[in-house]
C-alpha cells in the first residue's frame, strides 16, 4: 500500500468521465488499498480514481462509520434538500455552500463485483454525491452558492 499524489483543481483529469471496472485485478485492488491509505492520510470523508490521477469508476468514502467501497456505482433515488459547507481534497484550503439531496440510494458493487444497495442521509448522501460527480468529470466548485471560501483564515486577494 501506497499514498498517491491527489490531483488538485486544474488538472485536467479531473474534468473527464470515468471508465467503468469490468474486472478486478491485482493492479485495482492497490488502487483500492492506496486510495484508502491516501484519503486516511489528507483526513478526507472521500476520495474518487481521478483524484489520484487514474479513471476508473471508484470510489472511498469513510464517513465515520468505517469504509465504504463503491465500484461502478449510480445514484438511483434521492429525496429532501441539504445546504452545507462543502470541500475537496482537490480543491485544498477552500470550501462552499453546495445544496444536494438529503437522502440518496445508490447501487454499486464491491470488490468482488458483486452488486449491493446503499442508502444514505445527511453526510453519507453528500460524500456519495459529491464523489460520483467526481466520476463523471464535476467538481463541486461549478455547484457552489455565492463565493468559494478559504477554510480557517482568508488569505490575501493576490493567492
Amino acid at each position: 500500500m501506497a499514498l498517491r499524489k491527489i490531483r488538485e483543481i486544474g488538472d485536467q483529469i479531473l474534468n473527464q468521465p470515468c471508465k467503468e471496472v469490468k474486472a478486478i485485478t491485482p493492479r485495482t485492488m492497490d488502487l483500492i488499498d492506496d486510495m484508502l491509505d491516501t484519503m486516511y492520510e489528507a483526513c478526507g470523508v472521500g476520495l474518487a480514481a481521478p483524484q489520484v490521477g487514474v479513471l476508473k469508476r471508484i470510489v472511498v468514502i469513510d464517513v465515520g462509520d468505517g469504509p465504504i467501497l463503491m465500484i461502478n456505482p449510480k445514484i438511483i433515488e434521492t429525496s429532501g434538500e441539504q445546504t452545507g459547507s462543502e470541500g475537496c481534497l482537490s480543491v485544498p484550503g477552500r470550501n462552499g455552500q453546495v445544496t444536494r439531496p438529503n437522502y440518496v440510494k445508490a447501487i454499486a458493487y464491491d470488490e468482488n463485483l458483486e452488486p449491493y444497495e446503499i442508502e444514505g442521509t445527511e453526510l453519507l448522501a453528500r460524500a456519495i454525491c459529491h464523489e460520483l460527480d467526481h466520476l463523471d468529470g464535476k467538481l463541486y466548485v461549478d455547484l457552489v452558492e455565492g463565493e468559494l471560501m478559504y477554510n480557517d483564515v482568508m488569505e490575501d486577494e493576490e493567492d
